[in-house]
């Protein structure tokens, strides 16, 4: 055989062994563990999902999934961890709203693009929030809030648990569309800015359901709104906050899964199957929604969606309000 046409063939072998590696590894996922890299600490919100979600993923993929909390610079290290990684499915991100639609607005320089730089998995649950009220202020009810912000512009004050927090966002957006201006106090996180509220340090808050409840049951705050669709069944007398202001968009408190751009398409898809199946679980779905955790089954396209337009209506706030963090 001549020279030449034994080094096409062997070309040409080369190329159909790496093709059909190639189809195997991708027909194989997960191949080896999945790292689910968490951007907060551990026993933080997302924390307490991730570990749910990848005790179940495990089971149901067969293949270990590895929590690995990386928090810091409000997710911006962990993001561009899972960034750099090879998009292959095998290392992804429990991403959220501020990651996704506040922080490129938020930050001068986020060193990716959250919308570009990822690919979008699937949707898993939105928080549910509630504003409350300290004791001493007096405030017993929406109404009475509203009528004493707007008698006092900046008069009351709102604890938050940072600048450019959602805790912080969502009381501005409250306020802009409901007609009040409240001052901003910002704490380290959202215990501190609590406790403040329940020692009369600050007069309002808007809190994480799961974090404010208890405080609300011991009657050290007083609840006036809650966020979402429905009446939470463990406070059943709280009045939605769509049904006090309509104008007021839904607050985004949501997590979703994500991995490095380009990410291949049938780990993606087999990713997202295994998300909605954990979603479609009674037993997960209960423990959710048991710390106000609702889930939110979906698309990659769903929840890409939701996140730009999230961004236009959050990143629009931040913007007017020139909120800048170095």
């Amino acid at each position: 055989m001549r020279p030449t046409r034994r080094l096409l063939l062997g070309s040409l072998a080369s190329l159909v062994l790496a093709s059909t590696c190639g189809v195997a590894t991708a027909q194989d996922f997960p191949s080896r563990p999945i790292k689910l890299v968490i951007p907060q600490a551990p026993g933080s919100g997302a924390d307490v999902v991730g570990r749910m979600l990848a005790d179940f993923m495990a089971k149901d993929l067969k293949q270990s999934v590895v929590v690995d909390n990386k928090p810091g610079a409000n997710g911006i290290i962990a993001s561009q961890l899972v960034q750099r990684e090879a998009p292959d499915g095998h290392t992804v991100l429990l991403t959220s709203v501020s990651l996704v639609s506040f922080n490129q607005f938020l930050y001068k320089n986020v060193p990716y693009d959250p919308l570009k730089d990822f690919t979008f998995v699937a949707p898993v649950a939105d928080a549910g929030f509630v504003v409350v009220a300290s004791t001493n202020s007096g405030i017993k009810s929406w109404d009475e809030l509203v009528k004493r912000a707007k008698a006092q512009p900046e008069g009351l004050t709102f604890a938050s648990a940072g600048l450019g927090n959602s805790t912080h966002l969502y009381t501005e957006m409250i306020g802009l569309r409901s007609g009040f201006k409240l001052r901003h106090i910002p704490y380290k996180s959202s215990g501190p800015a609590l406790m403040a509220v329940v020692a009369g340090e600050a007069d309002v808050m808007t809190s994480t359901t799961a974090t404010a409840l208890a405080q609300i049951k011991a009657g050290k705050v007083v609840g006036l709104a809650q966020s979402g669709e429905a009446r939470s069944p463990q406070l059943p007398e709280l009045p939605l906050l769509k049904e006090l202001t309509p104008n007021v968009p839904a607050l985004p408190g949501w997590y979703a899964l994500v991995g490095p751009a380009k990410m291949d398409g049938n780990a993606t898809q087999k990713l997202a199957a295994s998300v909605n199946r954990f979603l479609a679980d009674p037993a997960m779905k209960q423990k959710l929604i048991d710390q106000f955790l609702f889930p939110i089954p979906g698309t990659p396209a769903d929840i890409q969606k939701r996140a730009e337009n999230e961004a236009r209506i959050w990143g629009g706030l931040i913007r007017d309000l020139k909120i800048q963090i170095d």
